[in-house]
């Protein structure tokens, strides 16, 4: 029997530039700089454009193309209060979207914790929709494990660990980092990035005022 479509609500882990003014040429720069570093990451990655601290001058089309020539998928913008950008974005083809940080809004409901007992291999992606992640083994290079909540890994992180990937304020831990990118919230730490006393180690990470933070696990 054939089935029709259907549309269903749903969350994905988006990137948020954050647009300050209207300097589409340094924002251009630092996401070149940032892909880069990790163009396996990046590429083909969704993109939202965050206009709560842009003004009227924006020119999104440029932006838009921009954003497009560089191997991201810029998807919409969010926290658009002035009315002329609004009208830009939609001419520009891009969705305006809800804000996600808006101080009002409800935390997402998180559901009892996914739990992957097996290694996750190479090109794997494990993602724990409104819930914790738990990884009793290792997560391999080239791998990615995201979870709504946060993330404990009972073996080496080698890939790439995204926390909070709903927005909000989540953790990281594991039990021998050598991550290649970890994630909280939309902040996130390249591999060099990481402090070399850290590498190696039983660490856990955590978000204070948008700033990623690694402490020192003294268990056994």
């Amino acid at each position: 029997m054939s089935q029709t479509p259907d549309l269903k609500g749903s969350s994905f882990p988006l990137t948020v530039l954050h647009m300050y003014e209207h300097n589409t040429d340094s924002a251009i720069r630092y996401l070149d700089e940032k892909v880069a570093k990790a163009p396996a990451f990046f590429k083909a990655a969704p993109l939202v454009i965050n206009l709560s601290q842009a003004n009227s001058e924006l020119d999104l089309a440029h932006l838009k193309q921009s954003i497009i020539n560089i191997g991201m998928v810029p998807v919409g913008v969010t926290n658009c209060t002035n009315k002329h950008l609004e009208k830009l974005a939609r001419e520009a083809g891009l969705a305006v979207m809800t804000g996600t940080n808006r101080p009002d809004k409800a935390p997402v409901a998180i559901t009892p914790s996914k739990i992957i007992r097996t290694p996750v291999r190479s090109g794997q992606q494990i993602y724990a929709k409104d819930s914790d992640l738990i990884i009793l083994s290792h997560v391999s290079a080239g791998a990615e494990v995201i979870a709504d909540g946060s993330i404990h890994i009972y073996g080496t992180l080698r890939g790439r660990a995204i926390a909070g990937a709903s927005g909000q304020a989540a953790s990281i831990l594991c039990h021998n980092m050598q991550a290649e990118l970890v994630s909280i919230a939309g902040n996130y730490w390249l591999s060099e990035q990481i402090e070399s006393h850290f590498w190696g180690e039983k660490v856990i990470l955590g978000l204070t005022d948008q700033t990623l933070h690694c402490d020192l696990l003294n268990i056994k």
